[in-house]
């Protein structure tokens, strides 16, 4: 049976960090093109003083076997989101991504909203982010959580593949 889904910052010294952060580059890999896909310099990113990364997990419990062991709690990682305050006055949202089978039930909206939180918490000014507009999915949330579309960029994916550059005033 699940859990109610939680938003948890990425401590390093969790003992399960090692594991949620596989669990997201594996995440990572499913979601983005190659091309557009952290996985790869993901510890690397988070080694940066002034990157945040938040999860969404939900906990499931595990029966026991019938054979004497004991039901434990599984944490599985159902999204999350990267953030980097670049300066005292910007930060960007430099991803956000739910697990396919968890989408439409407020887990995006929720990282969303824990991010923007946490860069208002460093007193920044602004927060930004890029998006594909053919994510229609993606930009609805965004423009419902406050933020506004500031410009199109030719070719920021691809050539021929424009992004959004929304952005949200704190």
């Amino acid at each position: 049976m699940a859990a109610a889904a939680r938003i948890v910052e990425l401590d390093p010294a969790y003992a399960r960090a090692g594991s949620v952060i596989d669990d997201i580059v594996r995440l990572e890999k499913r979601i983005f093109p190659k091309h557009e896909s952290l996985a790869r310099t993901f510890h690397n990113e988070l080694k940066r003083q002034n990157t945040g990364l938040i999860y969404s997990s939900t906990s499931s419990t595990i029966t026991g076997d019938g054979e004497g062991h004991d039901s434990r709690e599984k944490e599985e990682v159902s999204g999350y989101a990267m953030y980097t305050c670049a300066t005292s006055l910007c930060a960007s949202i430099t991803k956000l991504a739910v697990k396919e089978s968890c989408r439409r039930q407020g887990h995006g909206e929720a990282l969303l909203r824990a991010a923007v939180e946490r860069c208002r918490k460093r007193r920044v000014q602004r927060v930004s982010l890029h998006v594909d507009p053919a994510r229609t999915a993606a930009v609805a949330l965004y423009r419902k959580v406050g933020f506004q579309v500031d410009a199109t960029v030719d070719g920021y994916y691809a050539p021929q593949r424009d992004a959004y550059r929304m952005y949200m005033d704190l």
